[in-house]
């Protein structure tokens, strides 16, 4: 697993983040960690295929969910996670992965997305691990991304 893979995803979440919400996100402390998905989550699976292979995870709280998908609906009020919500959030990570691809192909890595999905917490991701990253949003919370290549 190679830190560098990450790093086009960082550089686009905050480019697509400022411009759909206004929000300039800073990143917190790239770790290595073991999958495990947290109940009252929301997580969103892009699968790679390529050069690269594997899964981008996006993962945030529903409370963040909800303030993000506000925010990409204009500011109003979102009480709970519909099936627009679901939509918005997931185009926002699909947004995210296919500037990463871009930038990845500058650089002489061709990569393909899958398009994205919402995952349950028994997504069958067995014991794998991750390069993960915080997304620190101000007034938002947290969205942390995950590398799983394989």
């Amino acid at each position: 697993m190679k830190a560098e893979y990450i790093n086009p995803f960082l550089e686009s979440a905050r480019m697509v983040i400022e411009q759909m919400i206004q929000i300039r996100p800073s990143t917190g402390q790239l770790s290595v960690k073991d999958i495990k998905f947290i109940d009252k989550h929301v997580w969103i699976q892009i699968g790679l295929t390529g050069q690269m292979t594997g899964d981008i995870v996006f993962g945030l709280s529903e409370p963040v969910a909800l303030r993000i998908i506000s925010a990409m609906m204009g500011g109003f009020v979102i009480n709970e996670i519909d099936e627009m919500g679901k939509s918005a959030i997931s185009e926002l990570s699909n947004m995210i992965s296919g500037n990463a691809s871009t930038m990845l192909y500058n650089q002489g890595v061709v990569v393909d997305i899958t398009p994205p999905k919402i995952v349950q917490i028994d997504a069958g991701f067995g014991t794998r691990r991750a390069l993960a990253v915080p997304l620190i949003m101000e007034g938002i919370g947290e969205m942390e991304i995950q590398v799983l290549m394989t």
